[in-house]
């Protein structure tokens, strides 16, 4: 049972990264649908727990150590590379993402020009890459567990302070902006958006354990606690909408106003969270397409960077809600990929 723990832990760890824990996701995906929303994360709960649990019993079975050698083994040459091409995108998408998110913290908290924050995420995660300083992505990996202490620690306050009831709040909630045009197709994009995410990495992981059910079993945990954290960022999120639904990052609003001090606190957890996404995303794209540790792995990955920078400009809100449900509806072939694989069950097998 440690063993499936430690899994989902780590699975968790993946997919949570900055958007999640500012909670600019879960208002778009979620909370802006009110009611409809709480439903539409009770059943997002449910695919991460089944999505999950197929993809590390995947990677267990088929003894894999690259996602590539997986989707082309469950999908074929065709919808495999359509697959790997989409996880690319993800990857550098994410990447920009983050550094916009970077900005927003600077600008929301400190109220510090928000290029100043992404100038100075987009310096660090181009030297940490360069570098590969694996030990300070471990370092700042470690700070998941903090965050889900802190999520259910806010979620719980804004439950017991909340000065409205959630019928008179279903209203304020509706009028916010959502990614997506209705709970249903939200909560489905949302998963397909973080499965893109973290396939890659959640199938390798797989592949490192023999026992297919212990796999399955950390797969399965993993999704059960991130439907969990969805669901009390959500409430914390709806209990508050009225005063934080128009924040670029309203879990962090919640947080300075129980706290300036929790704020900073909080800020500093987010902050680590994107530093932490930024480099694993963009250092596995960058990989993807040089040797790492080269002079030509360094000018890449320079320009890769620059053009993120570049990118982040147009805001971590509005990259949030026309980038994220792109990936999600491109994230679908993986889905079907994953279903069909887990109902032919393909024997255990080295592709390499």
């Amino acid at each position: 049972m440690m063993k499936s723990l430690k899994m989902g832990s780590a699975f968790v760890g993946i997919i949570v990264g900055a958007g999640f824990a500012s909670g600019q996701e879960i208002l778009q995906y979620f909370t802006s649908f009110g009611y409809m929303g709480t439903v539409a994360a009770i059943f997002a709960t449910a695919l991460f727990a089944y999505l999950g649990m197929s993809l590390t019993r995947l990677g267990s079975r088929m003894k894999t150590t690259s996602h590539k050698e997986a989707i082309f083994g469950i999908s074929g040459k065709i919808i495999g590379s359509i697959v790997d091409y989409i996880i690319i995108l993800t990857l550098f998408g994410v990447g920009v993402v983050m550094i916009a998110g970077a900005g927003s913290i600077f600008s929301q908290q400190f109220n510090l020009p928000a290029p100043l924050g992404s100038t100075l995420m987009a310096i660090l995660v181009a030297m940490t890459i360069m570098l590969n300083v694996k030990k300070v992505i471990a370092i700042i990996g470690s700070i998941t567990p903090f965050l889900i202490v802190a999520v259910i620690g806010l979620a719980a306050y804004s439950l017991l302070t909340m000065d409205n009831t959630f019928a008179s709040l279903n209203s304020v909630a509706n009028e916010q902006d959502s990614a997506l045009p209705n709970w249903f197709l939200s909560a489905i994009n949302y998963v397909s958006f973080n499965i893109a995410v973290g396939a890659s990495m959640a199938i390798v992981m797989g592949g490192t354990e023999k026992d297919e059910k212990i796999a399955a079993r950390g797969g399965l945990i993993g999704g059960l606690i991130l439907g969990g954290l969805i669901i009390l960022s959500h409430l914390a999120i709806f209990s508050q909408v009225d005063s934080v639904g128009s924040s670029a990052m309203p879990l962090l609003l919640i947080a300075d106003n129980l706290s300036p001090v929790l704020g900073i606190f909080m800020s500093l957890i987010l902050f680590g969270m994107i530093y932490n996404t930024a480099v694993s995303m963009l250092f596995s794209f960058s990989a993807r397409f040089v040797v790492m540790g080269t002079t030509k792995s360094r000018i890449f990955i320079t320009a890769v960077v620059l053009v993120a920078y570049i990118l982040s400009f147009l805001g971590f809100k509005n990259l949030v809600s026309l980038f994220y449900p792109i990936i999600g509806y491109l994230g679908l072939f993986l889905v079907g990929a994953l279903i069909v694989a887990d109902i032919r069950k393909p024997h255990k097998k080295n592709l390499s």
